[in-house]
């Protein structure tokens, strides 16, 4: 795998692997048929949009770092009660 694949395939770096290898699973078992997989797509949407937004606010705020580390979301999103996407 090369650098940039680890770096998407991260934990720590990319929030959103469980939503994104979703939608992939999706196209792959609808014969790449999209139409079928907009709930998935909305979802993976959805999550990036959530924590994109929040590490902006961290940014803004000065917290480093700016994502939240797979540990740290995950005490976020049991704050909150679960994934709000």
């Amino acid at each position: 795998m090369d650098k940039n694949v680890r770096k998407l395939r991260s934990k720590d770096i990319n929030p959103c692997i469980e939503e994104s290898d979703g939608s992939q699973k999706c196209l792959d078992a609808n014969n790449y048929d999209k139409s079928m997989c907009s709930a998935y797509f909305l979802r993976y949407k959805n999550c990036r949009k959530y924590w994109h937004n929040l590490m902006v606010n961290r940014r803004r705020d000065g917290v480093k770092p700016d994502m939240p580390t797979a540990e740290e979301r995950q005490e976020i999103l049991a704050a909150i009660g679960g994934k709000p996407y």
